[in-house]
């Protein structure tokens, strides 16, 4: 089935715009078309084989994952090879070899509905792999020498990502290198596991900074009261970081935000048990004038799910969900 709402035109050309003002500024203007071209035209056409493929049955979600995570890749990989001195004659072969790759593998996981992170390291691994496979094809047929050939197996545009965010973590007060040198021009997550090897609290903690710039400051406090020292510091300078969400990337934060949530302790808040223990609990230190006192200006609703969880009953009339923000509410009040 197609993907008739996929605007693959107009997202490529967003992915290489983004892309003009990441490539690496030390690159000449030949060199930065490169990289920005390349992007562009591998989304350009990955995005059009998910869009009208009536064989291929990913959803418009899926198919911009897909998009994206070739686009990244695309760009740091270009990028890789400006850096490794190889001709420019032999970049594409490379690169159309690597854009092939990740568009076969990503196909594959998604249909299989592999977790993002293993389809990530499939496609890292795979990724890699291609790369090394093109250049060794290259030194074999006489266009490049061994030690050419070692030189751009060593480069790894991602690898200098990781490094750059490890300084920063240690000293986040630390002027920041140029934003085409740390990340690609979507951040989707390819490489997401080399900013985990390098620490994936700082990822966490960056991403749990990119929510509380959205939120009331109020609040945020309250709830970096509840942090170690250390960790709502580097949440508060992560939070001063104006460019914070592009470094971030909104895949990488997607998939830290996923993993916090799945690492929280389940939370059984919900359980009409779990709300009269705790108004209960609560209720518990108060008589009843006082009980009164503090309900008195709260709806009807309220005063029956109180009174009620007093008796050990649970007002059946108010959904769980509700019931269970109600008995924070009551818990905050008192």
């Amino acid at each position: 089935m197609a993907v008739p709402n996929f605007d693959y035109e107009g997202f490529a050309q967003n992915l290489a715009g983004q892309a003009q003002e990441l490539v690496p500024p030390e690159f000449t203007d030949s060199q930065k078309q490169y990289v920005i071209n390349t992007l562009g035209n591998f989304s350009l056409l990955s995005g059009k084989a998910l869009a009208e493929d009536p064989n291929l049955n990913f959803n418009e979600e899926q198919a911009v994952t897909i998009t994206q995570i070739i686009a990244e890749w695309s760009f740091h990989k270009s990028v890789d090879l400006v850096r490794s001195g190889i001709p420019q004659q032999y970049w594409d072969p490379v690169m159309q070899k690597i854009a092939y790759t990740i568009f076969e593998i990503a196909k594959q996981t998604f249909s299989q509905g592999l977790p993002h992170e293993k389809t990530l390291e499939l496609i890292e691994h795979h990724v890699k792999k291609s790369y090394t496979e093109a250049l060794t094809e290259l030194k074999n047929k006489g266009a490049i020498s061994e030690e050419l050939m070692d030189i751009a197996a060593a480069q790894s545009n991602m690898d200098r990502m990781a490094e750059q965010m490890q300084q920063q973590a240690a000293n986040p007060d630390a002027q920041l290198p140029p934003s085409g040198d740390v990340v690609g021009p979507v951040s989707s997550g390819i490489d997401v596991q080399d900013i985990v090897k390098v620490d994936s609290k700082v990822l966490k903690l960056a991403t749990v900074a990119m929510l509380f710039k959205k939120m009331n400051q109020d609040k945020v406090q309250t709830i970096l009261n509840k942090f170690d020292p250390e960790d709502a510091e580097s949440v508060i300078k992560f939070m001063r970081m104006p460019d914070l969400a592009q470094r971030v990337g909104a895949s990488n934060a997607l998939r830290c935000l996923q993993e916090i949530k799945t690492n929280l302790p389940k939370s059984t808040d919900l359980n009409p048990n779990s709300v009269v223990n705790r108004i209960r609990k609560v209720a518990s230190q108060y008589s009843s004038k006082e009980i009164d006192t503090i309900l008195i200006r709260e709806r009807i609703g309220v005063k029956r799910l109180v009174f009620n969880a007093l008796e050990g009953k649970y007002y059946d009339e108010m959904p769980p969900k509700v019931a269970s923000i109600v008995a924070t509410h009551f818990t905050n009040v008192v």
